[in-house]
């Protein structure tokens, strides 16, 4: 499905006026962990890109379990690949900066300054993103982890992050 990022699937209900951030998913392949970051991003009224192909179809059973009835409240953009995602952020004026959330970032999530348009990036759950998404990134952030461990489930780093760029922009809901 081509949908340009200025064409919602869905128009949230309670979406913000003004769009401090947003969420974009880079080739998604775990439908329970996608459902769970579109009901983050439905409780904190964040518009989520999802840049395809997909792992499962989103339409599957468990990813709407996951999302449970929250889809109705999701300001959901779907791009059929990266390139297209590339070209419809470039036409966004609201867009701003592609902030990549990796284990190979060089600023850790307290430190790192977000400014209102960011687009938070998560990769797949197999693989991360590709060196040249990486490389295309404006910023590349990490979360505080524990030694020896490798990485974060991609739902809660999600939302850990999304609450961070909300907070430091003054744009919790509520």
């Amino acid at each position: 499905m081509n949908t340009s990022i200025n064409e919602p699937i869905n128009a949230s209900v309670n979406a913000p006026a003004k769009v401090s951030v947003s969420l974009a998913l880079y080739q998604p392949d775990i439908p329970q962990n996608t459902g769970n970051l579109f009901r983050t991003a439905a409780c904190f009224g964040v518009p989520v890109h999802v840049i395809e192909p997909c792992g499962f179809a989103l339409s599957d059973t468990r990813m709407r379990r996951a999302g449970m009835d929250y889809m109705a409240h999701v300001d959901l953009r779907r791009h059929e690949s990266w390139q297209r995602f590339q070209v419809d952020r470039g036409s966004d004026q609201s867009a701003g900066r592609l902030i990549l959330l990796t284990t190979r970032g060089e600023t850790m999530l307290p430190s790192f300054s977000f400014i209102g348009g960011d687009v938070l990036l998560l990769g797949r759950e197999s693989a991360g993103v590709p060196d040249a998404v990486h490389d295309a990134c404006d910023a590349r952030v990490v979360l505080p982890m524990q030694a020896g461990v490798r990485s974060m489930n991609v739902a809660v780093a999600g939302g850990i992050a999304i609450f961070e760029a909300l907070r430091q922009l003054h744009a919790l809901p509520g």
